[in-house]
C-alpha cells in the first residue's frame, strides 16, 4: 500500500479509516460500505475494470460515489462542507484500500 493509514474510532464508536489529505475523500467512501459482502462486491468490480472486462464503473453510495477507471479512481463526496470534494488515486491502490478495509469489517464483526 502506498499510502498510510490508521483506523481510529471517532466519538459515536464508528471505526474510521485516516487516509491523507490527498485521498481523504476515499475514507468516506470506505466508511460508506459496512458488510463484508457489500465489500466483495465492490472488488469484484474493480477487478473487472482493472482486467479489461469493463471499461469503466461507476459506485453511488450514501453520500459519496467512485468513478473507477483502468488506471484511476475518482471518489466524489456530494454533501461535503469543506474541501476536499473529489480525490484520485490509482485504481490498484483503490483495490488495496478495499482489501484493507475488508479486513477490517471482518475484525469489526467478529468483536
Amino acid at each position: 500500500m502506498r499510502y498510510s493509514y490508521e483506523f481510529k474510532k471517532d466519538p459515536f464508536g464508528i471505526t474510521r479509516i485516516i487516509l491523507p489529505e490527498k485521498i481523504s475523500v476515499f475514507s468516506d467512501v470506505l466508511e460508506d460500505i459496512s458488510t463484508k459482502e457489500e465489500v466483495d462486491e465492490y472488488i469484484g468490480y474493480v477487478k473487472k475494470v482493472l482486467e479489461g472486462e469493463y471499461e469503466d464503473f461507476e459506485i453511488m453510495l450514501n453520500a459519496t460515489s467512485v468513478n473507477i477507471k483502468k488506471n484511476v479512481t475518482i471518489a466524489e463526496h456530494h454533501y461535503r462542507i469543506d474541501e476536499p470534494f473529489e480525490s484520485t488515486i490509482e485504481t490498484e491502490e483503490f483495490l488495496d484500500l478495499m482489501l484493507i478495509w475488508k479486513e477490517r469489517i471482518a475484525e469489526i464483526l467478529e468483536d
